[in-house]
């Protein structure tokens, strides 16, 4: 089982040697754990969250019976087109496409 692990990893580490994956997120050079956009995250994950986020404002802000639910100070002018291009310049999709190739080679494997 242990060999069975360890070429999996030898195969996924070769995958992602081959191609220009995790190029999104910038080492932070003064302290571990942190990356830079230019927004600074502390992970893929905490990056996914942002963009959730800022997708869910933007749902809300574009739906009229959402917005005037919402709590939102009446004089805050607040540009959803500006939220969304955030959204998707954050969208991490060298990684993603990585996700994708990992995702075939697990398959394959357990096909076998």
């Amino acid at each position: 089982m242990g060999i069975q692990n360890k070429e999996r990893l030898a195969e996924l580490l070769e995958l992602i040697n081959k191609g220009r994956y995790f190029t999104k997120l910038k080492p932070e050079l003064r302290e571990n754990n942190s990356f830079t956009i230019p927004l600074k995250v502390s992970s893929y994950n905490e990056l996914n969250m942002m963009v959730s986020d800022l997708l869910k404002a933007s749902i809300v802000l574009m739906n009229k019976e959402a917005h005037s639910l919402a709590v939102f100070h009446k004089d805050a002018d607040i540009n959803v087109l500006t939220l969304l291009e955030i959204a998707l310049q954050l969208l991490p999709e060298d990684e993603m496409e990585l996700l994708d190739e990992v995702y075939k080679v697990n398959k394959a494997k357990n096909n076998n």
